[in-house]
């Protein structure tokens, strides 16, 4: 894939009531691996005692039978990361565990919120000391924090101070909480098994465990999971922020055969490619994806354009998701053995290779490369999504927009950058066409560079690190 790697922040894992809460929790992280190959972790409770356990790489590295069989309880939360706020290392880990006057209490994030500097002095002036260069380690803060005597007001009140995306899972000693920002950036789904209930990022983590898929978390929704059953709050008592959820969940991030935001992935991205062949037709032999994130759109060209749909290339599954890989040399080793032509296939032939999106191009122009050195005749490349002129504050460690090849080249220019026969990317128009739900109900940002809430002091991935050295030198 060529998105010269893209991060999306995280995925995050939860049970109440079930005797295998920590198996389980493994379980469905190792479904949400896509999701993030940085670190993993996972938090458990029986109701009395806290446990955790933590590690840098993939959930089967951080993982053995030795080590999920300490982790004891009924109630588990989990997370696998890749950073888009925090440096890499151990102490950013997720979930992020700490001993408060109300108890342990453990949160696991995804997203990234926009108002995490300005916060997180706050919370310094009144007395927090943070271990971390996370923000998910503001919430916990920010409810520990709270004036109110309720225990469950307290967490209302941290949550109603944070800005931003964030969909996340926080662990209490006798439940878990489902929180999902006002306007649902993230997805975050609930489910059922044996008598107890689980919440993932994604739908595809219910079916590895045979969990029964219930209803997505809404947004600004706060759901209390505890003994007493289900009960849900709100972050405010108005009427919520108007949905943004991000389209980029169904361009790429999302596993095919997950439902989020209430419809099916690997179907929006066929009608991507239905779209793509509308609007951008052209003369090939064959249609050939970018495996796997262009395979469902490439499924739709195919039929819609009528030209023969083969599998060009082949993807080594034995190497991590290229976008997710955090040491530069390592991203280039990936980029060179991840995916290989079939020659057989290509040589001679005019191809239409489907790719669900360019970044900086480098990546695209690797492939592109190998695809003419085995023997192509004609390289058409379609897009099944707009250009990317603006970076994500929302929870993609998308590039700076300096970095964007399209915020700084026409088409033409990238599609010599890449080296193409020809080069064209979905409408935004098209791009809505596809969806399942009505147009003002996604972020569009890195599409448009309008943003439904402005982050301060800028963006980065170290940014919030950067800023507090900042601040703490004057």
């Amino acid at each position: 894939m060529a998105n010269d790697y893209l991060k999306d922040k995280c995925g995050v894992f939860g049970v109440y009531g079930h005797k295998d809460a920590a198996r389980l929790t493994y379980l469905g992280l190792y479904a949400l691996q896509h999701r993030g190959q940085e670190s993993a972790g996972i938090v458990t409770s029986d109701g009395r005692l806290v446990r955790e356990h933590k590690g840098m790489g993939l959930v089967s590295e951080v993982f053995n039978e030795e080590e999920i069989s300490k982790l004891t309880g009924n109630i588990a939360i989990g997370h696998t990361r890749y950073s888009t706020t925090g440096s890499s290392n151990i102490k950013n880990a997720q979930p992020f565990l700490v001993e408060t006057l109300s108890g342990h209490i453990a949160v696991g994030h995804n997203g990234n919120l926009t108002n995490a500097l300005t916060l997180r002095k706050k919370l310094e002036k009144q007395g927090a000391i943070f271990q971390s260069s996370m923000d998910s380690e503001i919430v916990i803060h920010a409810i520990s924090h709270s004036k109110k005597k309720d225990f469950r007001e307290r967490i209302k009140d941290g949550i109603s101070q944070l800005e931003g995306a964030f969909s996340m899972i926080l662990l209490v000693e006798d439940g878990i909480i489902a929180v999902r920002d006002e306007r649902g950036f993230r997805p975050l789904s609930l489910g059922k098994l044996d008598g107890g209930y689980v919440v993932a990022s994604e739908t595809c983590a219910f079916d590895l465990i045979s969990a029964e898929y219930i209803r997505d978390i809404e947004p600004g929704e706060i759901l209390f999971i505890t003994k007493k059953g289900l009960k849900s709050d709100y972050i405010s008592n108005k009427k919520s922020a108007k949905a943004s959820f991000c389209i980029f969940e169904y361009i790429y991030f999302s596993r095919p055969d997950s439902n989020i935001f209430g419809s099916n992935v690997h179907l929006a991205r066929k009608r991507l490619g239905i779209e793509l062949a509308k609007e951008l037709p052209c003369k090939a032999d064959l249609v050939i994806a970018i495996p796997d994130s262009g395979s469902s759109a490439a499924i739709g060209y195919s039929e819609q354009a009528n030209i023969p749909l083969e599998m060009g290339m082949v993807r080594n599954h034995y190497i991590g998701r290229t976008f997710i890989q955090p040491a530069q040399h390592i991203r280039d080793l990936s980029v060179r053995v991840k995916l290989n032509p079939i020659k057989d296939v290509v040589k001679g032939k005019k191809i239409v290779v489907i790719e669900d999106s360019i970044v900086r191009g480098t990546t695209s122009k690797a492939r592109i490369r190998t695809l003419r050195e085995a023997g192509a005749k004609e390289i058409h490349m379609r897009v099944s999504c707009p250009q990317h002129v603006s970076p994500c504050y929302y929870g993609i460690d998308f590039p700076t927009k300096e970095e964007l090849i399209a915020s700084s080249h026409t088409v033409e220019e990238t599609r010599r950058f890449i080296g193409l026969d020809s080069l064209a990317y979905l409408s935004l128009e098209g791009l809505y066409k596809a969806m399942p739900l009505p147009k003002n109900k996604f972020c569009v940002s890195c599409f448009t560079g309008k943003y439904p809430v402005l982050p301060e002091y800028g963006i980065g991935k170290f940014n919030l690190e950067n800023q507090l050295s900042f601040f703490n030198k004057i």
